[in-house]
């Protein structure tokens, strides 16, 4: 799957180095406010706050994280649970805005982070695959062009008209897999997703994948617990920890540290 390039860069000037970017990542803190005391009910809220004794605490989700990744990379992040790995994801994708810092994108991008974001449960896969594709910024026309296509990768035809709500994690996760990668993404984000799936379809969706950096220089963000699978999708890779960036460099030097770090 992974492209057999040299991972060096030749110099050039800085415009040309900018211009090669698909995302640049500078020294972005992400702050979350979190309630110090536990409150049951909208009353008990309500009445804490005219007291005065509403108090909030910071949690320190990434602090001052700068990297860079250029056209064409594939990229894993790794780093334990709560290490703030999804956040940059979801800073990168638009949808969480930094506390600090800046985060500038290059292309347009299918995100990937959150099982079943975009769908409405209610309703069929059907017309979900329309309401999904319409705010990833497809034409209906362009639905209706790959409407087939989508459902024959998903595997869903059997389920098609009933309620997603009836779906597994799995089917959920094909279903949005084959939305987001039906139109070809200049940037591609992977969180978790398919750590859903059952084992043929995680190797199907990797052949998407490689496919679409093979063909079309796509530029891919990828997080997974899998280790193996970080090494097998990825060529470079960062490593969070607990908010700080700890590591970058290749997939081989990046891994080998961080299970180094957890034996």
């Amino acid at each position: 799957m992974k492209k057999n390039k040299n991972l060096a860069r030749p110099l050039g000037s800085k415009e040309m180095d900018e211009l090669d970017l698909a995302v640049k990542v500078d020294a972005v803190t992400m702050v979350f406010n979190m309630a110090s005391q536990q409150l049951n009910s909208l009353k008990e809220f309500f009445i804490a706050f005219a007291r005065r004794e509403l108090f909030f605490k910071e949690f320190i989700a990434l602090d001052t994280v700068s990297f860079e990744v250029h056209k064409g990379d594939v990229y894993g992040i790794v780093g334990t649970n709560g290490s703030g790995k999804s956040t940059m994801l979801k800073i990168v994708a638009g949808v969480l805005e930094p506390t600090k810092g800046a985060c500038s994108i290059n292309g347009n991008i299918a995100p990937l982070i959150e099982l079943g974001a975009g769908f409405d449960m209610e309703l069929s896969a059907r017309e979900n695959i329309y309401l999904n594709g319409a705010l990833l910024g497809y034409r209906k026309s362009y639905i209706d062009e790959h409407f087939e296509e989508i459902v024959d990768f998903a595997e869903v035809r059997e389920f098609l008209d009933l309620p997603m709500k009836n779906y597994s994690s799995g089917m959920i996760a094909r279903v949005a897999f084959s939305v987001a990668t039906v139109i070809v993404p200049d940037i591609l984000i992977v969180d978790e997703a398919l750590s859903v799936g059952d084992m043929f379809f995680q190797e199907k969706c990797e052949k998407r994948i490689g496919e679409l950096i093979e063909k079309h220089n796509t530029t891919v963000l990828f997080v997974s617990h899998s280790i193996e699978q970080v090494e097998r999708v990825c060529e470079k890779a960062i490593w969070i920890e607990k908010g700080h960036l700890r590591m970058n460099g290749t997939v081989e030097e990046v891994c080998a540290a961080y299970r180094s770090m957890r034996e």
